[in-house]
């Protein structure tokens, strides 16, 4: 199946009023897995590979041309993101290898300074028709849109959006980064007045920590893109234990990859589900 594009993905999800999950790549069995989720739910998906993991691999250039290449071998649409990237030329470097989406992440910065570099790759971004998503917490937030107790004005993400010309927002809610427990609580009231607020669809970070029911009724209020990382990285990982624990002479990494694929898949696909407000069996 041809690559999809986050936009078109991102907007029919926008427009039927439900979710569209997009999750991080850390390694290639984390696309495989991703990917098998989207086909046995057969729901669309986006892979996310973001700076930290290119970082990891070397370079962006090797985890995202095998990203790439399984998201394209899908039977079910699949787009494939960057996500938080800091530095423009990783944006430039992503368009140029055939991403359909970025995300510049200027939410540390003073907010006059995330205005100009975010709407710099912006042009630079809609130059080459890929869609760009920007991120805004508050006026000088120092640690970005998702450290604790910072929210997202509605006037200031209107000013932004407008002075910028992102074609979707990060906006911080109170959900936070790499929760392993799903205790963080959102601020519904405010997720419904940025979505009455904005022309441009608003993306949820930090969903690792929020429960199924209240990622629910932040879709209901206005979130679409639903980013999930931490969570799913869970799986997988418990998965690695419990079948190393069973058989200590196991050498062969496939033998235990291959199980953790298939934990992490069947979670990402009951998200996927959850994500378009179906009716799944919930976790807390």
């Amino acid at each position: 199946m041809t690559l999809a594009s986050a936009r078109d993905l991102i907007a029919a999800a926008s427009a039927a009023g439900t979710g569209i999950g997009a999750f991080n790549v850390i390694h290639l069995e984390t696309a495989e897995g991703l990917v098998r989720a989207s086909e046995r739910s057969q729901l669309p998906v986006i892979l996310q590979i973001s700076q930290n993991c290119a970082d990891y691999h070397g370079g962006l250039e090797p985890i995202a041309l095998a990203t790439l290449a399984v998201a394209r071998r899908a039977t079910t649409p699949v787009a494939v993101h960057l996500d938080h990237a800091e530095r423009p030329d990783l944006v430039d470097e992503a368009i140029a290898l055939g991403f359909g989406s970025v995300m510049f992440d200027g939410g540390a910065l003073p907010y006059d300074d995330n205005v100009a570099l975010t709407a710099a790759v912006a042009e630079r971004a809609h130059a080459a028709g890929v869609y760009i998503e920007g991120e805004l917490g508050e006026v000088g937030g120092k640690d970005g849109a998702h450290a604790p107790g910072v929210r997202t004005d509605p006037d200031e993400a209107r000013a932004f959006v407008a002075a910028t010309g992102v074609d979707a927002l990060a906006v911080a809610v109170g959900s936070s980064h790499a929760m392993t427990a799903r205790t963080a609580s959102l601020d519904l009231e405010l997720i419904a007045r940025l979505h009455a607020a904005l022309v441009v669809p608003l993306v949820l970070h930090g969903s690792s920590g929020v429960a199924d029911a209240v990622i629910a009724d932040a879709v209901r209020a206005g979130m679409t893109k639903i980013n999930v990382s931490t969570h799913l990285n869970g799986f997988f990982t418990r998965a690695v234990r419990e079948r190393l624990s069973a058989d200590e002479r196991l050498v062969d990494s496939r033998k235990y990859l291959a199980p953790a694929r298939d934990a992490l898949a069947a979670e990402a696909s009951r998200m996927l589900q959850l994500f378009t407000l179906q009716d799944v069996a919930v976790r807390s």
